[in-house]
C-alpha cells in the first residue's frame, strides 16, 4: 500500500488538480516517464496531467515490475512512491541503480525528516519530494530533471568509446574525459554509469579542472537557484560520484575544500 495517512499533492492535502501543469520551453513529446504508485488515486492523476502535456507514460504498482519495466526500455525518468505491497521504495531505487540504469529517479513520499532525505538520496535517488506537494511543483522538478538527463541517440563525436565498453574486474589507473554532448564519462576506454546528478556535478567540476567550484556554484547548476532541500544533498552524491570514480579508476580526485567547495585535480587520491 501507499505510505499511510497521506493524500497526494499540495499543501492543504487535496488530490492534484490536472490543469495545475505549466508549460516550459523543454520538448516533453514521446519522452518516456515510469509511474511507481499502487494508490489509484494519486497514480492516475498525475499519469492524465503527463500524458495531457505530451510525455508517455507507463504505470506499475509494485516494485518488481517497475525494475522490469525502468531496465528494459526507453524510461528517461522514474517517479517512484515509497510505499509499495512488494518491496520497500528504497530497494527499488538502490536495485535500478546497481543495474546500471542511470536515468532519473524522483522519490514521492510521506517521510519527510532530513534522515530520509538523505537515505533517499544515498541510495542514487535524484531529487526527493515531501508530501504534501504542489503538482505544478513536482511537474517543474521533473522538467529539470530530463532537461539535464537527455540522452542523445546520435554516435558520439570524435570517435568516442561505445557503451558497454567497460571491462569486469580490478581498473587501472586511465585518465578522464568528460563529454556533456553525449553525457557520458569514460575512465581510459570504460564507461563510468553515472546518474543525472553525479554526471551534472562532475561536468561542473571537470569544467573548471584544478579550480575550486564553490558549493553555492554546484548547487545553483545542478539542482537550482531555488534549491530549498539540506546541503547534505550535495555531500551525498558527490560521496557516491567519488566512489565510482575511484572504482573506474579514473586517474583524478575530489579534493574537499572545507567551508568553500570541491575541485576536480588530476592523480589519484592513493597516488
Amino acid at each position: 500500500m501507499g505510505d499511510p495517512g497521506r493524500r497526494d499533492a499540495d499543501t492543504r492535502g487535496r488530490a492534484p488538480r490536472e490543469d495545475e501543469g505549466d508549460v516550459d520551453s523543454i520538448d516533453v513529446v514521446g519522452r518516456q516517464i515510469l509511474v511507481v504508485e499502487d494508490d489509484d488515486g494519486i497514480a492516475l492523476p498525475l499519469v492524465r496531467t503527463l500524458s495531457r502535456e505530451g510525455y508517455e507514460v507507463l504505470r506499475v504498482a509494485e516494485g518488481r515490475a517497475a525494475i522490469e519495466q525502468a531496465t528494459a526500455g526507453e524510461v528517461e525518468l522514474v517517479v517512484l512512491d515509497l510505499g509499495l505491497p512488494d518491496m520497500d521504495g528504497l530497494d527499488v531505487c538502490r536495485r535500478l541503480r546497481d543495474l546500471g540504469y542511470d536515468g532519473g529517479i524522483v522519490i514521492l513520499t510521506a517521510r519527510d525528516g532530513e534522515l530520509d532525505r538523505v537515505v533517499g538520496l544515498d541510495v542514487g535517488a535524484d531529487d526527493y519530494i515531501a508530501k504534501p506537494f504542489a503538482l505544478a511543483e513536482l511537474l517543474a522538478r521533473l522538467r529539470a530533471l530530463l532537461r539535464r538527463s537527455s540522452r542523445p541517440l546520435a554516435a558520439e563525436p570524435g570517435g568516442g568509446a561505445p557503451p558497454g565498453a567497460s571491462a569486469p574486474g580490478a581498473a587501472s589507473v586511465t585518465p578522464l574525459t568528460v563529454d556533456p554532448a553525449s553525457r557520458r564519462a569514460h575512465a581510459g576506454d570504460r564507461e563510468v554509469q553515472l546518474s543525472t546528478k553525479e554526471f551534472d556535478l562532475l561536468a561542473q567540476l571537470d569544467r573548471h579542472r584544478g579550480a575550486v567550484v564553490t558549493r553555492e556554484q554546484l548547487m545553483d547548476e545542478v539542482w537550482d537557484e531555488n534549491w530549498f532541500g539540506s546541503t547534505k544533498t550535495l555531500d551525498v552524491t558527490m560521496a557516491r560520484l567519488r566512489q565510482k570514480l575511484d572504482d573506474a579508476g579514473a586517474d583524478v580526485r575530489i579534493t574537499t575544500i572545507r567551508g568553500v567547495g570541491f575541485r576536480l585535480d588530476e592523480g589519484r587520491a592513493d597516488a
